[in-house]
């Protein structure tokens, strides 16, 4: 008989951790707080105290990054998502699976504590409560996996009189739309993507805007090189085999020639490898036009203002936005191997517990990558889903501990201290680490010698997730057709206009001007 699996939400990760479970033949029950498929991305304006995003949200990150690995975006979509795509994406993948059968909604779990028979069967007793009916069942599974996000508690700062000030306080965790504070005066604190998009749509419309930032930040756009995706253009493998330095020096260059970050009082004391970059598009012209003001930390409120670590000080303030993050804990699991210190954990690439005598139950999505967390929590996922039917296995706990600390030291070197960048990761390094783990990581020299062309794609171009479908366990017969017309969908939902024809000038006038360089060149080296 097969193992029973209790999957924890439904949103992002939630939705892959039922398909890959189903693929390895285990059976899967997945427990929702909501009545709605999307987690986070599945936007209203009354969430009962749950986060979802902005109403005017896009995606960081563009379609071809951010699709399961034998899930491509459809074609028409744009590259860089409305959430209300990213919903409709989710929901025809959930369709397309037949996943939905196996979702309780509206099913909030309320204890996960180890079976009495834990010892010699790793199974888990599940307690959950209808919020409908109230009524309560506990059940046992074989296995657990967690995918409700670390995006679940705000994080709120104890800044000196903010519990005195007299306007309105809020977090971005309850921000949907600006429409409230139409010509208000707004401060928002933070400097995440979340205060730059808040801080865009209110300049729009408040009075003014200040965005105080106690770091700085670089600011990279969703539109990269002709534009193209950023991320199709830097999420590459043979950049991620370059050196940080290399990096660092490049990418400074490039954000710095767009924009000047010392002079809009932006420019941050770390290097753009060491956080994660501001990704707005349209701050800089906000800025440049008075309609957003960049401060410093604050240093106190007053009933009615803001001062600021520089001295300055904003009065008559009526609103103070939070884009301070968030903090996470699993109240409902009871197993110390799950506690939270300063948003770090101790668990095997973010996943798995090191301490426990059975692989039986795992975090899915709680990484923070550089890049989409999408084909992220589908590896995670097609990973546990083997080590619950027993194809793969954990390495011995010593491994395990000494990989969780090395990460920790590699984090608290390499990244500027922060919650979010307690648990970042390199979005390709990690992926193959998994990848490896699974038997799915594509070998590109074996590659090379079958299909050259597509080896020199997965290792030049984008680092797709169609590429960890290519070979191995769950093959994908379509993952080469998907890495080979990428393009295609890339520039389909552009064509919504012919542009005009320029008419072709004469290749004869630079060419007779670059032989006449490469003579003068010639003779001078002769000279010399």
């Amino acid at each position: 008989m097969s193992k029973r699996v209790a999957v924890i939400g439904v949103g992002a990760s939630g939705i892959t951790a039922i398909k890959c479970c189903l693929d390895e033949g285990l059976q899967v029950t997945c427990f929702e707080r909501s009545d709605r498929i999307g987690g986070l991305w599945a936007y209203r304006e009354d969430r009962d105290g749950e986060g979802c995003v902005f109403k005017s949200t896009i995606a960081n990150t563009s379609k071809e990054m951010m699709c399961y690995s034998d899930y491509p975006v459809p074609q028409e979509y744009p590259n860089l998502m409305h959430h209300s795509y990213i919903e409709k994406y989710f929901l025809s993948y959930v369709d397309h699976f037949d996943l939905k059968r196996h979702i309780q909604f509206r099913t909030e779990v309320k204890k996960v504590a180890q079976a009495a028979d834990y010892d010699t069967t790793g199974r888990w007793q599940v307690t959950t409560k209808n919020r409908d009916s109230g009524e309560t069942i506990t059940d046992l599974f074989d296995a657990v996996m967690i995918c409700t996000g670390h995006h679940t508690t705000p994080h709120i700062p104890d800044f000196p009189g903010l519990m005195d000030f007299q306007g309105t306080v809020t977090h971005t965790h309850e921000y949907k739309t600006p429409y409230h504070l139409i010509d208000k005066r707004v401060v928002i604190i933070g400097i995440g993507n979340s205060a730059g998009d808040a801080a865009v749509e209110l300049s729009h419309i408040s009075s003014k805007v200040f965005l105080s930032t106690r770091t700085g930040a670089w600011i990279l756009n969703r539109v990269g090189p002709q534009g193209n995706p950023i991320d199709i253009m830097i999420r590459r493998r043979f950049l991620d085999m370059l050196p940080d330095s290399w990096i660092d020096y490049t990418m400074k260059r490039q954000m710095q020639r767009k924009l000047d970050h010392s002079k809009y009082g932006l420019q941050p004391k770390h290097n753009p490898s060491q956080a994660t970059p501001l990704i707005n598009d349209v701050l800089p012209n906000r800025i440049l036009s008075g309609t957003v003001i960049v401060k410093p930390n604050v240093a106190r409120f007053t009933k009615t203002g803001v001062e600021f670590v520089d001295g300055t000080f904003e009065d008559d303030i009526d609103c103070v936005i939070l884009a301070t993050g968030y903090t996470f804990s699993y109240p409902f699991v009871d197993c110390p191997s799950f506690q939270v210190v300063k948003n770090e954990v101790s668990l095997y690439k973010y996943a798995f517990p090191t301490d426990l005598k059975h692989p039986s139950i795992c975090t899915i999505g709680l990484v923070q990558p550089s890049g989409s967390i999408l084909p992220v929590s589908e590896l995670q996922s097609r990973w546990a889903a083997r080590i619950f039917n027993g194809q793969a296995r954990l390495p011995p706990r010593p491994e395990m501990e000494a990989a969780v600390k090395k990460a920790k030291d590699d984090t608290s070197k390499h990244y500027i201290h922060s919650r979010q960048n307690m648990i970042h990761a390199d979005l390709i390094e990690y992926m193959d680490s998994i990848a490896v783990k699974i038997g799915v990581k594509p070998d590109l020299w074996k590659l090379f010698w079958s299909d050259p062309a597509l080896a020199l794609r997965c290792f030049f171009g984008p680092c797709l997730p169609y590429q960890y479908r290519l070979m191995g366990p769950g093959k994908w017969n379509g993952a080469k057709n998907a890495i080979n017309t990428m393009w295609e969908r890339v520039n389909a939902p552009l064509k919504t206009r012919l542009p005009a024809v320029q008419e072709k000038k004469s290749a004869i006038m630079p060419l007779c001007l670059g032989l006449a360089f490469l003579v003068i060149f010639i003779v001078i080296f002769m000279f010399l």
